[in-house]
């Protein structure tokens, strides 16, 4: 059986910029991965572990939403206008295993908390320590 995940966070800039750090390398090697280039519909990870994965990008509208198989799950990303200038985004991981929900449903606000540092604020919450990541308990990996 399979679980479902949702997460709304707020940002005080535009849903552009939130887009690019989702839908661009340059961005999403800011706060999610060593490396995440994008080649033929596919996001090549290379994660602070240093595992590797291939995500298949399902849906990409500029600056509305992002979606993409993850992990044999799916993630999409809804990007709002809030009226203010800045972005409410709202993550959904749907067909999350059982057997992986308990782990990805914290990662989830981790990864939030670190994708807002590096958008508002241009800084970078990561450890860079390949010994102190997520699989030794660590959320600043």
């Amino acid at each position: 059986m399979s679980k479902k995940i949702k997460w709304h966070i707020h940002f005080k800039t535009s849903p552009q910029k939130v887009y690019h750090y989702l839908a661009t390398q340059e961005g999403r090697e800011r706060f999610w991965a060593k490396a995440a280039p994008q080649v033929d519909g596919y996001i090549h990870f290379v994660f602070a572990n240093d595992q590797v994965y291939k995500s298949e990008v399902l849906t990409s509208i500029p600056c509305s939403s992002f979606k993409i198989e993850y992990f044999d799950s799916v993630v999409t990303f809804i990007l709002k206008e809030d009226g203010h200038g800045g972005t409410d985004l709202t993550v959904f991981n749907t067909d999350v295993p059982e057997k992986e929900y308990a782990e990805s449903y914290p990662g989830w606000v981790s990864w939030l908390m670190t994708l807002k540092a590096a958008v508002d604020f241009q800084v970078d919450l990561r450890n860079h320590d390949s010994t102190r990541t997520w699989d030794q308990g660590y959320v600043d990996n």
